[in-house]
């Protein structure tokens, strides 16, 4: 595994990230088709073993229980100190008016509850799991900040939004001499670069690492333009339907690009296309899933492998400009 500095901290992560959403309870949540305990923990220790020290996950995720089956199994397969746990807030936890969001009161419950559900005492990332339009941003930022000397979380990350969003946190938090955001986990994939025009240069431009998540397109980068598939996830995936909606001609030849050049290079579709994000400027961390061995053997793959330059505009000629998709 190689392992790089998350943007200007001093922080050192894999390459790989691995995504716990796929870990849960397959009764809690929007998503059945995660995997339960006993079918994910040999994932974890895998990824472990693999040298992954940099797991994320989300307080929604199957309303808490990604993070409890996440926190045991670093309990039981590694020093807590040797890993770095993301986790994130926002979502409604509570069916109540304070269940959700990024009020003050919302982030000093979730930070607490997310601490004992994955059993730790600090959380080393704790991210905005999307932008609240219903709360000041500053008090978000001063509640942010509050964690963080408290010493309940080290390092504050931030997920999709659009660039002026990012960019007023950021100046705010340095005007305010707030704990600044340092990691962005924003959607970005062979099928969708809209982040290439404002989020990838500012992050660039600003230090920020970036973890991007669905990096390959909900799976569609893996299986070629007609799409089939018998996964669960596939099956019953109304939002990646949702993002991946206006694919046309472009998308598929994209689709096709990977497997000429995984057929070319001997390798999985799934190697070639997060090769692809690994090369991009400023991508720190591709958050991959896994639910099954062969996920996690491509994504460990996909770090060694070096895509020549006319490779990587091979891939990228055929992308067309397409809506915004993941701020929501």
């Amino acid at each position: 595994m190689k392992y790089v500095n998350l943007g200007s901290t001093g922080l050192k992560i894999s390459r790989i990230c691995l995504g716990c959403m796929s870990y849960g309870d397959s009764n809690k949540g929007e998503h059945g088709w995660v995997l339960d305990e006993q079918q994910g923990r040999p994932f974890l220790k895998a990824s472990l073993d693999a040298g992954i020290n940099f797991f994320d996950t989300a307080n929604i995720y199957s309303d808490g229980a990604s993070e409890e089956v996440l926190g045991r199994a670093i309990k039981d397969f590694a020093v807590r100190d040797d890993v770095v746990l993301s986790t994130k807030v926002h979502g409604k936890m509570r069916d109540n008016v304070n269940g959700g969001g990024l009020s003050r009161k919302a982030i000093f419950a979730e930070v607490d509850a997310s601490r004992r559900r994955l059993g730790t005492d600090f959380l080393d990332i704790l991210q905005i799991h999307r932008w609240d339009y219903e709360t000041p941003i500053e008090e978000t930022l001063e509640a942010l900040d509050a964690v963080v000397r408290q010493g309940k979380v080290r390092y504050l990350g931030a997920s999709s939004m659009h660039a002026w969003q990012f960019m007023k946190a950021l100046g705010l938090q340095r005007a305010h001499g707030w704990a600044n955001f340092v990691m962005m986990q924003n959607h970005v994939n062979l099928l969708y670069r809209e982040e290439e025009r404002e989020m990838l240069p500012l992050c660039r431009s600003e230090g920020i690492g970036v973890t991007p998540w669905s990096p390959l397109a909900r799976g569609r980068l893996t299986r070629g333009p007609e799409g089939n598939s018998d996964s669960a996830r596939y099956a019953t995936d109304n939002v990646g339907a949702r993002y991946y909606a206006r694919a046309g001609e472009a998308d598929n030849e994209i689709i096709d690009r990977v497997g000429e050049l995984a057929a070319r290079r001997e390798r999985s579709r799934a190697e070639i296309a997060l090769s692809w994000l690994l090369h991009k400027p400023g991508i720190s961390a591709p958050v991959v899933g896994a639910t099954k061995p062969h996920h996690l053997e491509a994504a460990l793959a996909a770090v060694d492998i070096s895509l020549e330059p006319d490779e990587v505009a091979y891939l990228e000629e055929p992308y067309v400009p397409r809506p915004i998709s993941g701020h929501s």
